[in-house]
């Protein structure tokens, strides 16, 4: 049970970026108050690449560790639970939880991460971060050369199969409907022998989250072993959108170099900030944060 009511930051989030913002701030001395529900946008994938030191670890044992060696630091408490309210006062900011606990501080970083919203194919969430994938420089060094389907249409498909070629050359573009890819788009994927399929997809078969197989939904087929799809997404949490956070075109929460966002004392970090997704992305711009808000405080006192 946390006895204290006051802090200095809360961050609301304690996965990779709010804890490397949490790393940054308890060693600046900042009375740090981590609140977190438990629920990563990673954690049905298996393993994470591409952040050194930690190359094919379990998501579940960076995070662990991590927490285990912000915890060293005391001036950094945490709460489970999940944050309901946020406000501004003349203060700074007040903070309910669930349960009804009600904290405040001076400043707020909110590491908040993003939900995917799942295609309607079934199977696929349950293949989202196994087999299906998003991102290459996280993943497709352990795929490379693997019969494999990009989800995809238009600009941005033509993009992503263009990016997934680098990886391997077993390669298909599914539309999943009509193309809206323009002619030149069409011949150069075609001069790379690279097949587009229009068909509208119905279900993927797959063992525990390994695709096996792709049906359509006028009954043909085709066996693959990797999806990449990049999903639409929400904001994890509504609190910034409620205190006036300001969102990209993107849906991202706008942030400015120092991790600000528009509204004064409020930052942000991580993936509801970020285009690249990935733990080693998260991680740096928690660590950045992290050191902005303890700039601002240092700056506010010094007077």
């Amino acid at each position: 049970m946390i006895q204290q009511k006051h802090f200095e930051v809360i961050i609301v989030g304690g996965s990779y970026s709010g804890l490397s913002a949490a790393m940054s701030l308890g060693r600046s001395l900042r009375q740090v108050l981590v609140i977190d529900s438990g629920l990563p946008c990673n954690r049905q994938t298996p393993h994470s690449h591409n952040f050194i030191t930690h190359d094919g670890e379990k998501p579940s044992v960076i995070s662990a560790l991590a927490k285990e060696q912000v915890a060293f630091y005391d001036t950094v408490q945490f709460y489970n639970g999940l944050a309901v309210s946020a406000v501004k006062n003349e203060n700074g900011f007040e903070v309910t939880t669930e349960s009804g606990d009600i904290f405040t501080a001076r400043k707020i970083l909110f590491a908040t991460g993003i939900t995917d919203l799942m295609l309607n194919i079934d199977g696929f969430a349950e293949c989202w971060g196994i087999s299906v994938l998003h991102c290459p420089y996280c993943h497709g060094y352990e795929v490379k050369e693997e019969k494999t389907a990009v989800i995809a249409n238009g600009d941005m498909g033509f993009e992503y199969v263009k990016m997934i070629s680098n990886w391997t050359k077993d390669l298909k573009l599914l539309t999943n409907g009509k193309s809206t890819l323009s002619s030149e788009q069409t011949e150069r994927l075609q001069k790379h022998q690279i097949e587009i399929i229009e068909d509208v997809i119905d279900s993927f078969i797959h063992e525990n989250g390994n695709v096996q197989e792709i049906i359509f939904k006028n009954q043909s087929n085709i066996m693959i072993k990797v999806i990449y799809s990049k999903l639409p997404f929400v904001q994890h949490c509504p609190l910034p959108e409620s205190l006036g956070c300001e969102l990209t075109e993107q849906g991202l929460l706008k942030v400015d170099i120092m991790q600000k966002t528009n509204i004064p004392g409020i930052y942000a970090s991580g993936d509801s900030t970020i285009q690249a997704r990935s733990v080693a992305m998260a991680v740096s711009s928690g660590s950045f944060a992290g050191a902005s808000i303890n700039k601002e405080l240092i700056d506010e006192s010094f007077i």
